[in-house]
């Protein structure tokens, strides 16, 4: 509860004030575990923007990022078939691209995708903000990470953004598992993005090298 009111910026005083509450109150329930009002938790809960559940009993997943690094850590490079292996179990990565070349600062856009030989593909909304025209400089990357051993990895790729549109070919991946746009609505472009670049990262354990 302390920690989520510092991440919010709340003093004590202010979430005791807006929970309907004394400070003295608060600090007590802050402090130690007891046997406290649930109406009064439900309404720290609300100030807090977080669940009764996740007040009470704390998050079930741990944020990502947050496990700390393996034992003995080493940073090895990969082949460019272990980045397509990789890529191959995985189905969330990012596209980059820069949108308006009077801006510095690259689009980042979270997508699914497919792997498709040596390309990676997706679909989207042709005017939304994934929908890149052909032609256009694109870099793409996913990763994982396991937050139980501190282990993962990172495969980027550097090419171009290509609109495929050979009907039976464009029939086969939307046949495939996970072909469909997790945003939902109707997606009819698909972008193919053809890598000149392919590299990638694994983080392991020294006792694995």
């Amino acid at each position: 509860m302390a920690v989520r009111r510092q991440q919010l910026g709340i003093s004590r005083d202010e979430l005791a004030r807006r929970a309907g509450m004394s400070t003295t109150y608060l600090g007590e329930i802050e402090s130690r575990a007891g046997d406290f009002d649930p109406e009064a938790l439900a309404r720290l809960a609300v100030v807090l923007e977080v669940s009764y559940e996740e007040l009470t009993t704390g998050r079930t997943d741990a944020p990502q990022g947050r496990g700390g690094p393996a034992a003995h850590p080493v940073l090895v490079r990969l082949s460019e078939q272990e980045c397509w292996q990789r890529l191959g179990t995985h189905g969330i990565g990012r596209i980059s691209y820069t949108a308006d070349p009077g801006k510095e600062a690259p689009v980042v856009v979270p997508v699914n995708f497919l792997v498709d030989g040596r390309s990676v593909v997706y679909r989207t909304d042709p005017a939304g903000v994934a929908g890149i025209r052909a032609g256009e400089p694109v870099a793409f990357e996913a990763d994982h990470v396991d937050e139980q051993t501190g282990l993962g990895w990172s495969v980027l790729l550097a090419g171009t953004a290509e609109h495929p549109t050979e009907h039976e070919s464009l029939e086969a991946l939307a046949r495939r598992r996970g072909a469909g746009p997790w945003a939902g609505g109707r997606r009819d472009l698909w972008v193919r993005v053809l890598p000149h670049q392919v590299s990638g990262r694994v983080i392991q354990s020294l006792r694995e090298v």
